[in-house]
């Protein structure tokens, strides 16, 4: 079967710890580049919700929110992140 191995890519992301919703607003709002409607919010429980390509997805705390290639957003869990990210 014919292997693949992901381009490098560098990101910008940043972690979720639960009090620092203003830094991460404020990561979002500056890189708004899709044009999706309000794409951070408070949830239940320590939460966040991030309004991505594919739908609304739950960020707990620990989970880091990283701007993709394309201006988009998502919810990463810290091992995944651990396992794919390396400083830049």
């Amino acid at each position: 079967m014919p292997r693949f191995r992901k381009k490098p890519v560098v990101i910008e992301a940043l972690q979720w710890h639960g009090n620092n919703y203003p830094a991460l607003n404020k990561f979002v709002e500056n890189g708004q580049h899709v044009a999706l409607p309000r794409q951070l919010r408070k949830s239940d429980k320590g939460a966040i919700l991030v309004v991505t390509l594919e739908g609304e997805m739950r960020a707990n705390v620990g989970d880091w929110i990283i701007r993709g290639v394309k201006g988009e957003f998502y919810p990463c869990k810290p091992d995944i992140f651990e396992a794919t990210y390396e400083p830049a």
